[in-house]
This record gives C-alpha cells, structure tokens and sequence, in this order.
C-alpha cells in the first residue's frame, strides 16, 4: 500500500473513489471529470499485479475524450478488496459486470491494458449488457498465446522470496529493457509482485470464433515490440477475426506501451469513438 500510495501522487489531484459492493468482494472505482464529450465514461482496467496508478501519464490526455474511471482489478493487488474465490471466467465477468452496474451510468467504454484487455473481452463476450465498446491495448491471451520464452522468464517473478531484481529485470523485459528501479508504478507493480498473494484461476486464450461473435466497436491497439505475443500473429488474428475492428500498429512500443504512447493512445481511442456513434 505504501507503494501504490507513492504511485498514485502522479495521479491528477481531483479522483473521487467509488467502492462498489459486489458477490465477490468490493471494487474500487477513482472517478476524474473530462472535459471531452464521450458518449459514456471510459473505464480503464489496468494488467496483472497493477492497479489505478498504472494510468498516470494517460489520464490528462484521456481526459480531453471524456470522464474516465479507473478500476483496481479485483484478486489483484490495489485498494479493491477480494472476499470470495473467484474460479473462472463466468466469476471473472461477474464481478465486473456488478462492480459496473454500481457506478450511476448504463453505459461504458472499456479501456483494457494486457490482462485488463482480457477482462474487458472476456466481459463483453459473457455480459455485454454495459459495454458501449472496447480498446484493447496490447492484450494478453486474447489474439495469441504468450511465447514460452516470457513464460520461462516470469517464474522468477512468480517467487516472492526471490530476489527483488530478478523481478525487476522481468519487468524491465516486458518493457523493452527500459530501467524500473527508481519508478514509483514500477515499484508498486513489483511490490505487488512481492507481497501480494493472487488466488485467481489463470486466464485461459479466447477462441478466434468467440472473438468473431463480438458484436459492438472494438479499438485493437497492438506494440510491435511486445514480448506478451507474437504481434505479427496477435494482427492478423485481430483483423481475421474482427473484420469491422479497427487494429492499430505502434511498431517500436513495448509492452508498456500506455505508457510510452500515451497522448497517440488517446487519439487514437477518441477518433475510434467518434467513428462508432
């Protein structure tokens, strides 16, 4: 917690937390006022061992498209609190769907980074009720299988009583060798690497043919340097399987792409959904 409290300075200032009872354990929302004209808020859900702060160079820029909340993935590390066995994807969507059902709008479009791109569609494929659409940034386990290689390098990772650098030389991997040591969301994804223990089941890849029976916008934002999937295959999958969708290529961002493109991200998002009215 001290971590994500370091992390979330670089916030703006103005975030009005919203917990949001549901079967599973409480889910906490941060609400920040845009000043763009979205037709429903945008929902940002962040990756594995992560959690609001991980937005914090995209929110100004997203906040020119409309309001935006962010969300702490619920069973991962943040401020939501998991109170029951989540043990599947049906539990995954469910919580979700409720924590959304909570918030005062009917409609919204969802924002999904790495695994929060996994949540976001394996939602819309179970319970599309409230999503107005989707961008999935460089999502996992979505249009491609990760490569053996990043598996073997994240089980080191995987042991909290291992060395800290071990987990920082991963995390460094996953964005493209840049440092991580000295900053503040990088320490919060490690420390929540370290101390927190995940009990949720491992996500499983969606099939090409639930992909094609997506029926509403989606925004494929795909790094062409990502080591979370094979990008090539994770593109043609994307077009194959989403004719109407719009891919988008950004050939030298990593994994960490939001970060790293935030203000092209959030051009991208806010002409995808001007096309989609």
């Amino acid at each position: 917690m001290a971590a994500y409290d370091q992390a979330f300075r670089d916030l703006p200032p103005n975030a009005d937390a919203v917990d949001v009872r549901t079967d599973y354990g409480v889910v906490r929302f941060y609400r920040f006022a845009g000043t763009g004209q979205a037709s429903a808020p945008l929902v940002l859900l962040p990756g594995r061992a992560s959690a609001s702060p991980v937005w914090a160079d995209n929110l100004p820029s997203l906040l020119e498209v409309g309001d935006v909340y962010t969300v702490d993935l619920l069973g991962e590390p943040g401020r939501s609190v998991q109170e029951r066995p989540i043990a599947d994807g049906a539990d995954q969507a469910a919580w979700l769907h409720q924590a959304l059902a909570g918030l005062p709008e009917d409609r919204f479009h969802l924002v999904g980074l790495s695994i929060g791109g996994w949540n976001a569609t394996n939602l819309a494929l179970r319970q599309p009720e409230l999503v107005a659409s989707l961008t999935l940034v460089d999502p996992v386990f979505v249009f491609d299988d990760m490569p053996l290689g990043t598996v073997v390098r994240s089980l080191p990772a995987a042991f909290s009583w291992l060395p800290k650098s071990w987990r920082d030389g991963f995390n460094s991997y996953t964005a493209g060798g840049s440092p991580v040591e000295d900053v503040p969301v990088a320490q919060m994804i490690e420390a929540g690497m370290q101390h927190y223990q995940l009990r949720l089941p491992q996500p499983t890849r969606i099939a090409e043919e639930e992909l094609a029976g997506l029926d509403l916008p989606v925004l494929a934002i795909i790094a062409g340097r990502s080591v979370m999937h094979d990008p090539g295959t994770a593109v043609a999958t994307a077009e194959r399987a989403l004719p109407a969708a719009s891919v988008r290529v950004y050939p030298d961002a990593s994994h960490a792409i939001n970060g790293e493109h935030p203000d092209r991200i959030a051009a991208d998002i806010a002409e995808f959904l001007a096309a989609s009215r």
